[in-house]
């Protein structure tokens, strides 16, 4: 009972001001990552590789967005060692230095008509340098939201990591939409598409006022105290947890529902070579419509998996979203726009949300403090490494004058949502857990009856209210 309760709440202060700081780093570190993904479909085709084959352009270009996944597992590495011995606030400063100047220099780029093939160099390299900073945005700035959270609670207060991230997307898409809208196409192609990305210099300044004020966490704190920091984690990881380590990657290619609503699906619906003719002010509606539901339903599950626990929601919003995925693509072949926004809502907005929100807590719950950033960065960055190279296998598989495209591009993501949620079933259930014995296989969870009462206790205190306002 004791014992019990000292894993009660850290303090509503404190998970607020985590809880705050992991929100706001998302959003503008993930409106950095995805203003390259939006133009990458919309625009880069056109601006940095060779003109004449529309096919190797579309290709190259979605391409150039899975680079950036290359360099995450390097990022994963090097930031979760980070994280892991020198603490969860000093990475997430790092990350947000890192991704606001790589972005900013994107924007200030020649084209291919001014350098030649020194642009989609100089792209890449960018890329790299943004796949490599955000590799450990999420991993880090869970743990250290879960890790202040209050018992009975880590579920909803980590969701709010991906709210942020959802948020992000929103707000790329919403610079986006009046540029593509207002601008002439000449112009917009010109230089239009260049503010986005020199609006992220407010990444560098607001993100580091924010997350220089925060406080690291009890649980590194404690570790530091008793001599339990290790020299290597991630070696130490991969010993210790190696399992969970294999689960992570599995259920992280998840990413394939983001992969298929957000850059295929764009390069389907706009780009001439597949003559959807979807305008791209149009298209860009989307996406937006699908994270606005998105970032109301993501606290909802998160509180919910507090209740239920975290397996069930990821296994349905797996299933569920992989089987969505048939309707959205076939939505956009018709060019039926108003299905396309309800499928889009549907696949993206509500189901695959019930994996999206409930991440954020079980990937690090499932590995102890001492090597909870390493295990999770590289585990997660491994995982979504593989789904990033699929928009240039979509393209390949399914290019311009392809039949059946929904077909063929819905079947390879369901396969891929049918393997994540098989992960998920197999992983052990983690919200009743102490924090003290997160990533021990053998750990007795709370009896359900004790844990109802923590939470419900946490909740009178008001941390949650808070937290969420």
């Amino acid at each position: 009972m004791a014992t019990t309760i000292k894993q009660a709440p850290h303090g509503g202060g404190q998970a607020r001001k985590a809880t705050l700081s992991g929100w706001i780093g998302s959003v503008l570190e993930y409106y950095d990552f995805f203003i390259y993904a939006t133009a990458a479909s919309l625009i880069f085709p056109q601006i940095f590789f060779p003109k004449g084959d529309p096919k190797t352009a579309i290709i190259a270009s979605l391409a150039t967005y899975g680079v950036g996944y290359v360099a995450r597992p390097i990022g994963a590495f090097v930031l979760g060692h980070w994280g892991d011995t020198r603490g969860r606030k000093h990475v997430l400063v790092l990350c947000m230095f890192l991704m606001g100047f790589s972005t900013v220099a994107v924007g200030l780029l020649p084209t291919y008509d001014q350098v030649g093939m020194l642009a989609p160099t100089l792209l890449v390299i960018l890329r790299l340098i943004q796949g490599f900073a955000v590799a450990g945005e999420i991993s880090g700035a869970s743990s250290m939201i879960m890790e202040h959270a209050p018992f009975g609670r880590r579920g909803y207060f980590a969701s709010f990591t991906l709210q942020g991230v959802q948020f992000g997307q929103i707000l790329a898409a919403a610079v986006f939409l009046p540029l593509a809208h207002y601008m002439p196409e000449e112009a917009f192609n010109r230089w239009g598409w260049r503010i986005p990305f020199l609006l992220s210099f407010a990444v560098i300044v607001v993100g580091f006022m924010i997350r220089r004020n925060v406080d690291e966490t009890p649980a590194f704190q404690h570790e530091g105290e008793v001599g339990a920091i290790p020299k290597a984690p991630m070696v130490q990881a991969v010993q210790e947890s190696w399992r969970d380590m294999i689960r992570v990657v599995c259920m992280a290619l998840m990413n394939v529902i983001p992969v298929v609503a957000t850059i295929f699906g764009a390069a389907y619906a706009v780009q001439p070579g597949y003559g959807i003719g979807f305008s791209k002010d149009v298209y860009l509606w989307i996406p937006v419509l699908g994270n606005i539901v998105a970032v109301f339903v993501i606290p909802f599950v998160g509180r919910l998996t507090d209740r239920i626990g975290r397996r069930p929601p990821i296994i349905v919003g797996a299933i569920g979203s992989g089987i969505l995925s048939f309707g959205y693509l076939y939505a956009i072949s018709i060019s039926n726009v108003p299905l396309a926004v309800v499928m889009s809502v549907l696949m993206w907005g509500v189901v695959y949300q019930g994996y999206n929100a409930v991440f954020p807590s079980f990937y690090p719950e499932l590995f102890p403090t001492r090597t909870r950033v390493s295990a999770m960065a590289i585990s997660q960055n491994l995982g979504t490494l593989v789904t990033a190279m699929l928009p240039a296998v979509f393209a390949t598989v399914a290019p311009p004058g392809t039949h059946n495209i929904p077909t063929v591009v819905g079947s390879i993501a369901f396969g891929v949502t049918i393997l994540a949620a098989l992960a998920a079933l197999s992983a052990r259930e983690t919200y009743r857990v102490r924090m003290d014995d997160l990533g021990n296989a053998n750990a007795v969870p709370v009896p359900k009856s004790e844990y109802d009462r923590l939470r419900e206790q946490s909740i009178a205190d008001g941390g949650s209210s808070r937290a969420a306002a």
